[in-house]
C-alpha cells in the first residue's frame, strides 16, 4: 500500500461523509424506512453544503430506482450535474452514488456491504443485475442472494469500491455479526476501505492484523438530516469526486486520508456488552462476564470492545505508520446546553458546522453563545469531555464536565 502520509501543497482538505441514507424520495415513496421522511436526495445534498459543510458525501441508497428517478429529474433540471472524473456536483459538495448490501454465507449470519460507483449509469447496470437475486429493489440494505465472492466480482467488473460496513457493530457487522475474520468471508485484496463504525476507532481495530493494509473510513450512517457528519474523514485530494476518492483510498500521488474524525467509541450505541433482560450495560469490571453481573441472565447483545477483545489475534493494538491520526469529535447537537436556537446563532455567523468545529476560535465562539458554551465546544474538540458508555442500542452520554 501506498504511504499514506505523503502530502503535496497542490491538494486541498476535504471533508467526507460517505455513509447517508435516502428516508423517501421527493414523491414520498418509502426507501429506508427507519430513515426520516425529509432524507431525499435534494434535502442530503442541500443539508451538506450548506449547514454541515460536507464536500464529498456518499449516498448510499442510489441502486433504488425510485431514488434513481429523482437523481436523473435533478440532472435534467440543471440543478446538479455529473463530473467527467466520477460523482454528482451539488453547489460546493459532490455525492458519490452508493449502495449497502445485505449479504450471507452458509452457516453465518448477515453482513452488510458497502459499494460505490462512478457514475448513474454504472449504478444502474448495477441494479439490473442486482435485482434478480433481492426481493425489493427499491428499500435500502435489502438482502441479495448472492455468495459474497460473486458480489464482490460484479463490484469490481463495473470498476466499483467495496467497504465493508460498520465492521465490528452486532448488528449487521462483517466481524461484529458474521466472522472473527474477514478473510473467512471475502476476498481482502479486493477490498478497499473499512467502516469502522460508531463504537469503534483505528486503535481498537488494529488489535487485528488482517486490518493492517486497508485503510479505515469513519461515517455517520445517518438516519436524518441533523446526523449528516457526526462522523466523518478529512481527505487530501485535488478536488472532491470519486476517482480522487479512489485515489485516496490507495494513498497514490499525494491524495490520501488525512485524519479520521469520529465518536469516541465510548458513546457508540454498541461499545459495551448490553443484557437483553434488565437493559444493563456492562462496566470495565464486567467485561467478560457470561452473566449479566446485575440479573444473572445469560441474554447479552456482546458489545465492539468485548467482541474485538475475544477475536483479536494481538495481545495489544499495533496502528500501522501510514495510519492517519483518529480524533475524538463529539458532535455539535451532543454537547449539553447547546440547544437550536444556539446553533442557529453560530451557523448564522460562522457558515457551517465544520467551521464551527475546525476553523473557529473559542474567543470568536464566546462573542456568539457565550463562554461556558465556547468553553465546552473546544473541550469537545479536544476530547476533554466526561463521557459514559453506550450499548444495547442506546448511545453514551456527554457530561458538561472537563476531564483532567
Amino acid at each position: 500500500m501506498a504511504d499514506q502520509q505523503t502530502t503535496s501543497n497542490t491538494w486541498d482538505s476535504c471533508y467526507a461523509d460517505l455513509h447517508i441514507h435516502i428516508g423517501r424520495t421527493s414523491r414520498g415513496e418509502a426507501v429506508k424506512i427507519s430513515g426520516s421522511r425529509d432524507l431525499t436526495f435534494e434535502n442530503i445534498a442541500r443539508e451538506a453544503s450548506e449547514r454541515k459543510g460536507i464536500q464529498l458525501l456518499g449516498v448510499i441508497d442510489c441502486h433504488s430506482p425510485v431514488v434513481q428517478m429523482d437523481i436523473e429529474q435533478l440532472l435534467e433540471n440543471g440543478t446538479m450535474s455529473e463530473l467527467e472524473d466520477g460523482g454528482i456536483a451539488y453547489q460546493d459538495t459532490t455525492i458519490l452514488l452508493g449502495t449497502e448490501i445485505e449479504l450471507r454465507e452458509p452457516e453465518m449470519r448477515e453482513y452488510h456491504m458497502l459499494a460505490y460507483f462512478r457514475d448513474l449509469k454504472t449504478m444502474k447496470s448495477f441494479t439490473e443485475w442486482m435485482e434478480r437475486y433481492m426481493k425489493n429493489v427499491n428499500l435500502s440494505s435489502q438482502r441479495v442472494y448472492v455468495s459474497s465472492l460473486e458480489m464482490q466480482a460484479e463490484i469490481k467488473a463495473r470498476g466499483g469500491l467495496i467497504v465493508p460496513a460498520h465492521a465490528f457493530t452486532p448488528h449487521k457487522g462483517i466481524y461484529g455479526s458474521t466472522a472473527p475474520r474477514m478473510a473467512d468471508v471475502l476476498d481482502t485484496s479486493l477490498i478497499d476501505a473499512v467502516e469502522l463504525g460508531l463504537s469503534s476507532d483505528s486503535s481498537m481495530a488494529s488489535y487485528i492484523q488482517e486490518l493492517d493494509q486497508l485503510p479505515f473510513l469513519t461515517n455517520s450512517d445517518a438516519h436524518s438530516l441533523g446526523k449528516i457528519g457526526r462522523e466523518y474523514n478529512e481527505l487530501q485530494i485535488a478536488h472532491p469526486s470519486f476517482d480522487e476518492f479512489s485515489m485516496a483510498l490507495k494513498g497514490e500521488a499525494g491524495r490520501n486520508i488525512k485524519a479520521n474524525y469520529g465518536l469516541n467509541p465510548r458513546l457508540g450505541k454498541y461499545h459495551r456488552t448490553y443484557c437483553a433482560a434488565c437493559g444493563s450495560i456492562m462496566d470495565e469490571q464486567a467485561m467478560s462476564a457470561e452473566r449479566c453481573p446485575y440479573c444473572g441472565s445469560t441474554k447479552l447483545v456482546q458489545g465492539v470492545l468485548d467482541r474485538i477483545l475475544a477475536i483479536a489475534d494481538r495481545e495489544s493494538p499495533h496502528v500501522p505508520e501510514f495510519r492517519p491520526p483518529y480524533h475524538y469529535q463529539v458532535p455539535l447537537e451532543f454537547i449539553p446546553g447547546l440547544g437550536k436556537a444556539k446553533l442557529r446563532q453560530l451557523l448564522e455567523h460562522f457558515g457551517t458546522e465544520m467551521n464551527v468545529l475546525h476553523r473557529t476560535s473559542e474567543e470568536e465562539l464566546a462573542s456568539v453563545v457565550g463562554p461556558v458554551l465556547a468553553s465546552l465546544i473546544v473541550a469537545a474538540r479536544n476530547g476533554r469531555l466526561e463521557l459514559s458508555s453506550g450499548g444495547g442500542g442506546t448511545y453514551g452520554k456527554v457530561s458538561g464536565k472537563e476531564t483532567d
